[in-house]
């Protein structure tokens, strides 16, 4: 059974008054109320009306706030719900603290001088060029100094950095006479030395001779072998192999003018046609023309005795002269740069170094004695110890860096640097730097070198402000006399920026 409604009463009319309508204050009876409250609401019915309503929307908006915010107060505890549910962003990384120089670089210098322009002379053709503060090796200047180019006799400050290295300053070149295997017989042994005199002048001051190994050999002969005269005499030219004497680059005309023998280990006076001249033509068979000149000093003991090339010592030997000190020869050698015995160190260096003496070794020579001196020589290529091949490849900071060294004065070098050219004064320099040039005169120690497609100088410059720079300027390609010049004139700007040339 449901439970009884209760009746509703009809909705009141708006035309009725408010006691009719069952207002506040009405009395069953519909009379006013005349006292209290009910009097009050009946004198001021509209008054009361308004107040009711605004009691009743403020007591509506209320509960709308607290509902609200239950609502928010819900949305946030759904909100931590969610969030406590929801997987954890990953832990940022944090960067490790960056490293931090202990001190600051110092400010670097601005340099402000230039020698761009003399260095882009036309008479140069393809420039390179390096200039180092000798003192401290900062790279002041560079055109190309790490690429390796031709050196020309410049080649002979390597050459002989590296025989004081490998041979040492005291060593001396050696020719020696043995018994031979055969009765009447001797073996000449040469030893590579080019200085070796028949005495009829020669161009190398204090060289050994001809007729003091004849008096040795003759005066330990007759003693050993009393009334035995010699019928034989062996050419030993075998220190290194003599198919090895020239190199395809070599232009025929160097050995024809002058310039340059057949590198083998035996010969008298450079094999010159003129001992007493520098260049001098040189003759097709070096070893057979030694030991001409050997039997003819010989003498009577040796008349009729029959030349030939080969080996066949035994024992101790019966005659032996040496050279000056190779520190006495480096001394004749650069200012003149004499090509034979800039050869000679270089194949006596790399026999004693294990290369055997043959050109092909050269490079590996050099390469790891110039390391010795703290040297890098990326890209070097050694065809031979004059510079005489074109095919020579030589990075110019190698040079300037091993002339740093020179100037050093140790491991020997400074017999280099009291060997090199000094410009206007001596050696091949001393009619170099004149006009405009000639301030630099007395200031430049350098080795000149010039060949078919090269002009080259290298060395050290005195600066006007006493700075020394270590340098090496190549000109390059179809390039004329009139490059060297315009060598001096790159050299003398040098002179004159010393410290502050600038590398613009």
């Amino acid at each position: 059974m449901s439970e009884p409604q209760e009746p509703q009463s009809p909705e009141p009319q708006a035309s009725e008054p408010l006691s009719r309508r069952g207002g506040p204050g009405a009395s069953d009876a519909g009379t006013p109320p005349t006292s209290g409250l009910a009097a009050v609401i009946a004198r001021h019915p509209r008054a009361w009306l308004f107040s009711t309503l605004a009691v009743v929307f403020v007591l509506l908006g209320t509960g709308a706030v607290f509902a609200g915010a239950a609502v928010g107060q819900q949305g946030r505890s759904d909100a931590a719900a969610v969030a406590s549910s929801s997987p954890k962003s990953p832990t940022p990384t944090v960067e490790p603290p960056r490293p931090v120089p202990a001190s600051l670089a110092a400010p670097a210098r601005l340099r402000t001088c230039s020698i761009a322009a003399m260095a882009s002379d036309g008479r140069l053709g393809k420039f390179e060029g390096s200039v180092i503060n000798a003192k401290t090796g900062e790279v002041l200047f560079d055109r190309s100094a790490g690429v390796p180019g031709a050196t020309a006799s410049v080649m002979k400050t390597l050459t002989t950095s590296v025989g004081l290295a490998v041979l040492g300053p005291d060593y001396q070149f050696s020719t020696r006479v043995f018994a031979g295997t055969t009765p009447g017989s001797i073996v000449l042994v040469g030893g590579g030395d080019p200085t070796l005199s028949a005495g009829h002048g020669t161009v190398y001051a204090g060289a050994p001779t001809l007729s003091d190994l004849a008096n040795q050999v003759n005066t330990t002969w007759s003693k050993a072998n009393p009334g035995v005269p010699i019928t034989s005499i062996v050419l030993d030219a075998t220190m290194w192999n003599i198919a090895d004497a020239w190199d395809p680059s070599w232009p025929a005309s160097e050995r024809t003018q002058g310039y340059q023998p057949l590198i083998v280990p035996l010969m008298v006076d450079g094999d010159r046609a003129n001992p007493a001249k520098q260049d001098s033509p040189r003759s097709a068979d070096p070893v057979q023309a030694a030991g001409v000149a050997f039997q003819s000093a010989l003498g009577a003991s040796a008349v009729g005795a029959v030349l030939s090339k080969g080996t066949g010592s035994t024992g101790n030997p019966i005659g032996e002269v040496k050279s000056q000190p190779l520190k006495v020869l480096i001394g004749q050698l650069l200012p003149v740069s004499d090509n034979t015995l800039a050869e000679m160190i270089a194949r006596v260096s790399s026999k004693v170094a294990g290369g055997g003496g043959s050109a092909a070794s050269l490079t590996g020579v050099y390469t790891k004695t110039l390391a010795g001196y703290g040297i890098k020589t990326p890209g070097l290529v050694i065809k031979d110890g004059s510079g005489e091949s074109p095919q020579d490849g030589v990075p110019p900071i190698v040079v300037s860096q091993l002339m740093a060294k020179v100037l050093g004065g140790g491991q020997n070098l400074s017999i280099i640097y009291n060997a090199l050219p000094v410009s206007g004064k001596t050696g091949t320099l001393a009619g170099r730097f004149t006009g405009a040039n000639a301030v630099a005169r007395g200031s430049v120690n350098a080795k000149t070198g010039w060949i078919i497609g090269a002009y080259t100088l290298g060395g050290i410059v005195h600066a006007a402000d006493g700075t020394a720079l270590a340098f090496a300027f190549y000109a390059l390609g179809p390039v004329k006399g009139t490059a060297m010049a315009a060598l001096d004139t790159v050299t003398t700007a040098a002179y004159k920026c010393g410290d502050n040339l600038s590398n613009n």
